[in-house]
Order: C-alpha cells, then sequence, then structure tokens
C-alpha cells in the first residue's frame, strides 16, 4: 500500500526521495527490517496469548530426553511467521503482481488447513489432527490453483534470448536493435547441465502436432505434486526447536537470490539465464518471509518458548514450492531443500522396510532408531541443539551449491 502512496506522490508532487520506492532492493530492505521487528517485539504479545489461552503442545511418549519438559509449550506459534510476512507485504510490494497474490494466496491457504489441523489435536483433543485426506485435499486444491494460474495467467512469460549478446547492442538512435521475445512457456531448469531447459511439454511430444497446447496435463499435476511434496516435508522436519525455521529460512534465502537475478534482465544475460518478467517482485516476499522466520527462532530455537505447528510448517513447505515453480527451479528442490528431502525419504524408508520385514520374517525391523531422521540422532544421544545446528550447515551447504549451478554447467 505504502508504494503506491509513494508512486503517486513522486509523479504528481514530484516529492524528493519518493521515488526510491520503485527499487525492489529497498522494499525488499524494508519488509525484512519490519517482519523482523513484527516477529521478535510483538511475537512475544503472541506467546503470551497462546499461553494465556492454553493452547499448548501435547507430546506424544516416545522416549526422547526431554521430551517432558515440552508439554504445554505453546504452540500455532506459526501466525507469528504469518503476520509478520503479510504486513510488510500488503505496505511495500506491488499488490497486482501475479506472483505476489499467488504468494499471498498460499501463505493464507495453508495456514489456513495447518491452523485447523492444530485446533483439532489442541481444542479437540484428538492427537491425529486433521484427517490426512483432507490435508491432502487441500494441498491438491493450492496445486490446481497455482499449475492453473502459472500456465494460463497472459502475464506468465519468460524470455530465454537474453543470453543473446546483441540483445544490449544499441544502434545511434540509442533504441535496443533487438525486439524482445517474450513467450507463456511450461519450460524449467536442469541444474548441472550446460543447454539447461526442459519444457514439460516435450513429453507429450509423441502425441503429433499441437502437442503443446495440451502441456497443463503435465504442469499441472508436477506443480501438485511438488507442493505435495515439499509441504509434507517441512511439516516432518519441524520435530525439534529450531530445525524447521532455520533450515527453511537458509533455503528461502537462495531462492531470494534466484528471483532476483532472473527478475532482472542485466543479471538474467549476464548469466544466460532465462529473465521472468514481474518475477523480481516476488523479492519482496522472500525478504519478508526470511525476516519473519529469523524472528521467530528468537522464541522457537532451543529451549522453544512457542512451537510452530502445522500452522507454520505446511505454510512453509508451500510457500517454498510455489516460490521454487515460480521461478522455474523446482527440479534443484531435492537439492536446495536436502534436508526435507532427507527427513521425508527416513519416514518412508522405515515405514516400507518395517512392512517388508514383518511380511517376510514375521517381524518388523528398522532402518533407524527412530524416523524422521533428526529424532534417530536424538535416540543415539545427540542433544537436539547440536542436531539442529549440524542439519543447518548442512542446509547452508546445500543452498550454497544450489545457488553455484547458475554457473556450473
Amino acid at each position: 500500500m505504502l508504494y503506491y502512496l509513494f508512486e503517486y506522490l513522486d509523479k504528481t508532487m514530484d516529492i524528493p526521495g519518493t521515488g526510491v520506492f520503485q527499487y525492489i532492493t529497498f522494499r525488499s530492505a524494508l519488509a525484512f527490517m519490519l517482519s523482523l521487528l513484527l516477529s521478535t517485539i510483538y511475537g512475544k504479545r503472541v506467546v503470551g496469548f497462546l499461553r494465556k489461552q492454553q493452547i499448548g503442545e501435547t507430546v506424544r511418549e516416545l522416549g526422547l530426553a526431554g521430551q517432558n519438559e515440552k508439554a504445554g509449550t505453546p504452540t500455532m506459534g506459526g501466525l507469528i511467521i504469518i503476520f509478520a510476512t503479510l504486513i510488510p507485504v500488503l505496505l511495500f510490494a506491488k499488490l497486482q503482481n501475479i506472483y505476489i497474490v499467488l504468494l499471498i494466496v498460499t501463505t493464507l491457504w495453508m495456514g489456513t488447513i495447518g491452523f485447523i489441523d492444530d485446533y483439532i489435536k489442541i481444542f479437540k483433543k484428538d492427537k491425529q489432527g486433521l484427517k490426512g485426506i483432507f490435508k491432502v485435499f487441500g494441498q491438491v486444491g493450492l496445486g490446481l490453483i497455482v499449475g492453473s494460474v502459472l500456465y494460463f495467467n497472459p502475464t506468465v512469460t519468460i524470455r530465454t534470448d537474453t543470453g543473446n549478446s546483441d540483445i544490449f547492442r544499441v544502434t545511434s538512435e540509442n533504441v535496443i536493435k533487438q525486439a524482445p521475445v517474450f513467450e507463456k512457456s511450461t519450460a524449467t531448469t536442469i541444474p548441472f547441465f550446460k543447454n539447461n531447459q526442459f519444457d514439460y511439454a516435450e513429453v507429450l511430444a509423441w502425441t503429433g502436432e499441437g502437442y503443446e497446447n495440451w502441456a497443463w496435463l503435465i504442469f499441472i499435476p508436477m506443480v501438485i505434486f511438488i507442493i505435495t511434496a515439499v509441504s509434507n516435508g517441512a511439516n516432518l522436519t519441524d520435530g525439534i526447536d529450531g530445525l524447521a525455521a532455520g533450515t527453511s529460512a537458509v533455503s528461502v534465502l537462495a531462492l531470494g537470490i534466484f528471483t532476483f537475478v532472473s527478475g532482472n534482465i542485466i543479471f538474467s544475460n549476464y548469466l544466460n539465464i532465462m529473465y521472468i518478467p514481474y518475477s523480481g517482485e516476488m523479492t519482496v516476499f522472500i525478504a519478508a518471509f526470511v525476516g519473519a522466520l529469523i524472528g521467530f527462532l528468537w522464541y522457537n530455537s532451543y529451549p522453544a518458548t512457542v512451537f510452530m505447528g502445522d500452522t507454520g510448517s505446511l505454510t512453509i513447505g508451500g510457500v517454498i514450492a510455489v516460490l521454487a515453480i515460480a521461478v522455474r527451479k523446482e527440479l534443484l528442490i531435492p537439492l536446495l531443500c536436502g534436508i526435507f528431502l532427507v527427513e521425508n525419504f527416513s519416514v518412508v524408508l522405515q515405514v516400507a522396510y518395517f512392512k517388508y520385514t514383518k511380511k517376510r520374517f514375521g517381524e518388523g525391523r528398522r532402518i533407524f532408531l527412530m524416523a524422521p531422521l533428526h529424532h534417530h540422532y536424538q535416540k543415539k544421544g545427540y542433544h537436539e541443539s547440536k542436531i539442529v545446528t549440524r542439519f543447518w550447515i548442512v542446509s547452508i551447504m546445500l543452498a550454497i551449491l544450489s545457488i553455484v549451478t547458475l554457473k556450473l554447467r
């Protein structure tokens, strides 16, 4: 909203300094600082309110060290992340930008699903929370919305000719020599490859002429799968103090770099990557989101005074998935969000191996002492703060490697 106010003042009254709001970097810095202040200063009030309302975590007996001390700790702390993100975004972002709209919808949508899940667990005393089928329906519904908008909305385009050396060559009249080429496309980026673009439509090339018109049959289900997988991965990672918030902040920050360079025609030309018009505005949202996550760690780091609950974890996963898809880096998710992937697979492997051995030997056996993976290390006697710190370090290494793919091909 402030963006539009200062834009109006700059155009109509020509007040010195008002034009600075046109710069994404300036608005992103403001969004980060405001979200950080909101989550740290006003987060305390939210924690106090949750404690007053007796919205405490019910801890299942898993035989983990320090587990009983966590009983009664306020949950639904994801509300801090949501509000500390949305308020700066509403103030500093271009609200008519289609990518910003999608991210706001994603935040509210996944936050609502997580809130309902936490509400059932706490007030209905049902430890299972929202039934899995309804969670999946919610994730699929968001995937349908995001996939359809990204595919059918006319403003969602890419420009793949930015690597052309003639693109910035000017004539004597000081105009661009080559006309820009924008196109609707379902192309994405394959990391570590030189000719690193893959179009989902190519999967249907065998059907004959006009196969591009049916690309949505591949693209939208892919979006649904990614959103479901990443949101569930973030949910499983949220098991010990500060783990999900810290690793997510690192991943989102890396996505912020991808977003900024992909939305800037100069940087995309230099790096020879696809230019995505209007996507740079997502940098403002990312800055606010990172600030909210870091501020939330003020209360969620060991020993946590509040848990994010599914209200926060599902929101985090949904936002990361939509960001990656929008900036055409979804195939980097297994690397960038490697912690989520490992946590997810540890559960899948544990369950599958247990069922297999029970069927074959009559007694179920386990690969890990407990799944998800962070509980395995707790069972081995590692303190949870050490586990979290080491997972953060791994997450930083994965983020750096992901960023390196901009030039490492």
